[in-house]
């Protein structure tokens, strides 16, 4: 078990959250945990023909808030508009003034898993349509899928470490851990981490109904997504985004910050098995766990919470149950497993940020959110997976899976505050 005696600690002080239950931590963890579904009919293009007619949707979504200008807005994909209004809202949540901040020393790491997908789609159809001429001077910066990050830190003044990390689903896992590896090498002393995507859109839709990855249970769209349940028939698309504010607890504490929870460890492994499919019983992401455990100097029975990938992927699921038994062991059986992409459905790079939100409501609160949607158990998924209803419980720490195409696995951990 790592040293973590003479590190710098990190804390969480702030939380944007874009979803499909809503703008904001406060209106989110309301929606998340009363048990209810974003998930409905796509309204965004006409599906005919399409496999899966059914998404979590962002609405009611005003990004103006967060920019400078409504030019800026027009000249931004909508994935980058989730990204650079979350992270404008963990800096609300904050209370950092950026005005007495040393700049130079504050960051952002804002990934997405595919980026600019519905400018690639309107300019690709502009080129064939009107020919190259007519083509956007904005569409490299509008798709390109580090400019979430760039923009932010743009608008913002942020000089400090800037990098989009993309790694599919882990995506925003990924920056995550790699920003509290920042401020632990002591080489900044805030950073915005988190992920972003806005991928409901015919490309995507009709590319991953190809590979047989998405639910078709269009005429039942609240309970298409449906972690660990035995009816489980493939994942349902959501967006948004989800940003943290992480500092370390020295400048966190120097300016009198709330703090939501502390950041404890992070692992990163690979599969190295398949472009797709998860290693035989989640192999690679066990190892992801443990590492998360070890360098946050944790032992598997300090773990109350995990919040799940759990994307309601006949084999995903099972993998990932696998893979919880063989890290925590009989512990596996009095730990809270929940998913949350019941309700948002899967955010792609956007989702280990909104789950790790859900994580630091989890610490703060003494609340987990349940896996919706669940009704016949999985004799290979047999954990407990806090069905249909939150529960209020001891939550001393937590740990956040996220695993992704490529065979990416990222763990954070983290745990309750404790001064």
């Amino acid at each position: 078990m790592a040293d973590t005696s003479q590190r710098q600690r990190v804390v969480v002080t702030g939380i944007g959250v874009v979803s499909p239950l809503g703008q904001g931590i406060d209106n989110f963890w309301q929606n998340i945990t009363a048990g209810q579904c974003g998930i409905a009919p796509i309204t965004a293009f006409d599906t005919e023909g399409f496999a899966c007619t059914i998404a979590g949707e962002v609405k009611e979504f005003d990004a103006a808030e967060a920019f400078p200008s409504p030019k800026e807005v027009r000249r931004t994909d909508r994935f980058a508009q989730f990204g650079i209004h979350a992270g404008w809202q963990a800096l609300n949540d904050s209370g950092l003034d950026l005005e007495q901040a040393n700049r130079e020393r504050v960051g952002a790491m804002i990934g997405s898993g595919i980026g600019g997908l519905a400018t690639l789609e309107t300019q690709h159809k502009t080129l064939l349509d009107r020919g190259p001429g007519r083509m956007s001077p904005f569409f490299i910066p509008m798709m390109i899928l580090n400019m979430a990050s760039g923009m932010f830190s743009l608008y913002q003044g942020l000089r400090g470490p800037n990098v989009a990390t993309c790694s599919a689903c882990a995506t925003a896992n990924h920056a995550i851990g790699e920003a509290w590896r920042t401020l632990v090498m002591g080489e900044a002393d805030v950073m915005f981490a988190g992920g972003t995507e806005a991928a409901v859109l015919p490309t995507a839709m009709g590319g991953f109904a190809a590979m047989k990855a998405l639910s078709t249970r269009n005429d039942d769209p609240g309970h298409a997504s449906r972690p660990f349940d035995a009816g489980r028939d493939g994942f349902v698309m959501g967006e948004g985004a989800g940003v943290l504010v992480l500092e370390t607890l020295e400048h966190a504490t120097a300016r009198g910050a709330r703090i939501y929870c502390e950041l404890a460890g992070y692992g990163n492994t690979a599969d190295a098995h398949h472009m797709s499919a998860p290693a035989p019983e989640g192999e690679g992401g066990a190892r992801a766990m443990r590492m998360a455990l070890n360098s946050g100097g944790l032992n598997p029975n300090d773990i109350s919470y995990i919040n799940a990938h759990g994307t309601s992927t006949p084999q995903g699921d099972v993998c990932e149950t696998q893979a919880i038994k063989s890290v925590f062991g009989e512990h596996a059986r009095r730990l809270a497993v929940s998913s949350t992409k019941g309700a948002t459905g899967h955010m792609l790079g956007a989702a280990g940020g909104v789950e790790m939100a859900v994580c630091c409501k989890a610490l703060e609160t003494g609340t987990v959110p349940p896996t919706i949607n669940y009704e016949t158990p999985d004799l290979d998924c047999d954990l407990d997976y806090v069905p249909n209803e939150a529960r209020e419980m001891e939550v001393n720490a937590i740990a956040n899976n996220s695993f992704g195409f490529g065979g990416h696995n990222a763990c954070v951990t983290a745990k309750k505050f404790t001064g």
